[in-house]
């Protein structure tokens, strides 16, 4: 296994490389990054020009205003990446410098405050080249950081930067390994990477979604948001003030039930809480890693049947490593005072109250219950039918622990576990796991239970194991 590289030692190694060449910006807490280049020695053939452009009109006059005075923006680090680089190629001939590989870093970031009651937050990004005839690639994330004094912060901020500069130019062919890099002599108790974007010649096959998933996979956030044009989004962007109405669910692949099950508690959710105005709520489906390892690995190819699916429905994802349904609900939390909505089914409800699923926390399922079954938060149960009895379990007579019966019929009489009633009963002996089966043994009967379109796209591009069954049976 080979030995990381300390900060120290990448900045040495890319001062030393005489064709890589470009200058660095940073606002908001000071030149945390650059500094690593000029203490490794030899940065004089790196580093054209640093600059901390922290005062607001000095940097409005270089980068120009940005709406709302809002600076620690994505669009304002895309802003300063572009103009760095522009600057560059204007000041520059070619000609003098064969075989330069020009880059700009920027960040623009806002450490933790003296009240300690906001941690801190930032963009940071690099634009760069890999061959000096070739165009720019970019890579911008965003960060929040966990640590409770702004020295620190900008340290691990400084170690952040040199770790994402030696990346790109190392590990450029291979994405995986550059994000795992990222924290490199970095704790992810420290700081959290919660968005990541690649764009440019040499990432046009990288599928952002896939990077997203790695964030999550290696504990680097919590959770990960992309719409339905697969584009990565921040977070704190979409839920920030907003009344969240989500689903869980492993749509393997999406069916009628979940469709219904969404709908009409969504239809309920606006009802109850009178949104006129849809832009007011944001909805989005959930997938959990637990979920996406039921099987063991993930399987990548398997992550993106289920997103393209979910996009072709024009949904948002969000892909967490919330097995409890409760850390879910903090999470929204932690961005909204605004109304909280889940649709879910009976057995999931079910696991809500599994005493078993909150051993880890000090308070047990009662502290779970305050998390999840906060003020102004609802659950939308959609009824389930037993495939073996044929009856139907609806919040009126699913069975409970005894020690909990109480405590249910408490959440019930005040509204905070209510039932859709106007589901589609057509739909209540439609079974995903069943769905699944058939596709993998190209049964017949499958396609009328799933969303319009669904079926076509599954059987056109092969997913859930159709193609590769046929292929079989083909050749047998």
């Amino acid at each position: 296994m080979n030995q990381k590289l300390t900060p120290k030692q990448k900045a040495l190694a890319i001062n030393l490389d005489s064709n890589i060449y470009g200058t660095f910006a940073e606002i908001g807490a000071g030149q945390e990054t650059v500094r690593h280049f000029f203490r490794a020695g030899g940065a004089s053939k790196t580093i054209a020009k640093a600059m901390s452009a922290y005062d607001k009109d000095f940097s409005d006059a270089i980068y120009g205003k940005e709406p709302k005075n809002r600076y620690v923006t994505q669009n304002r680090l895309r802003k300063m990446l572009r103009y760095e680089v522009a600057l560059i190629e204007e000041r520059l001939c070619r000609d003098n410098f064969p075989g330069r590989k020009f880059f700009s870093y920027a960040n623009t970031v806002t450490t933790i405050n003296f009240n300690k009651t906001l941690k801190g937050h930032g963009w940071v990004g690099l634009r760069f080249q890999l061959d000096e005839n070739q165009d720019y690639n970019e890579i911008v994330l965003h960060v929040k950081f966990k640590e409770n004094d702004a020295t620190l912060q900008q340290e691990t901020l400084g170690s952040l930067g040199v770790n994402l500069i030696y990346g790109a130019f190392n590990y450029s062919d291979n994405p995986r390994k550059l994000i795992e890099s990222l924290y490199d002599d970095i704790s992810t108790d420290n700081v959290e990477i919660d968005m990541i974007d690649f764009s440019g010649p040499d990432f046009i096959y990288v599928d952002n979604r896939l990077m997203s998933l790695q964030l999550v996979k290696n504990g680097m956030t919590d959770a990960v948001i992309f719409n339905s044009q697969g584009n990565n989004m921040l977070p704190a962007d979409v839920l920030y003030k907003k009344n969240i109405f989500a689903i869980r669910g492993s749509f393997r692949p999406v069916t009628l039930v979940n469709t219904d099950m969404f709908v009409k508690g969504l239809e309920m959710f606006k009802k109850d809480w009178g949104f006129a105005d849809d832009s007011e709520t944001e909805v989005l489906f959930e997938i959990t890693i637990s979920n996406l390892r039921a099987s063991g690995a993930i399987d990548e190819r398997d992550f993106l049947d289920r997103v393209d699916v979910l996009a072709k429905l024009g949904y948002n994802v969000i892909i967490s490593n919330f097995s409890e349904y409760y850390r879910l609900i903090d999470y929204f939390a932690n961005y909204t005072a605004g109304k909280i909505g889940v649709s879910m089914g009976v057995n999931n409800l079910l696991d809500v109250f599994d005493e078993n699923y909150y051993k880890n926390l000090s308070g047990g399922i009662l502290e779970a219950f305050g998390k999840f079954f906060r003020q102004d938060m609802r659950v939308y149960l959609y009824p389930y039918k037993d495939p073996e009895t044929h009856e139907l379990l609806t919040s009126n007579n699913l069975k409970v622990n005894d020690n909990l019966k109480e405590l249910y019929k408490y959440f019930k009489l005040n509204n905070r576990i209510v039932d859709i009633k106007n589901y589609n009963p057509d739909y209540s002996e439609i079974y995903s796991r069943e769905i699944l089966s058939k596709i993998a043994n190209h049964e017949e009967g499958w396609e009328s239970q799933l969303p319009f379109g669904v079926a076509e796209m599954i059987k056109e591009r092969g997913m859930f194991g159709y193609k590769e069954e046929l292929k079989l049976k083909e050749f047998s």
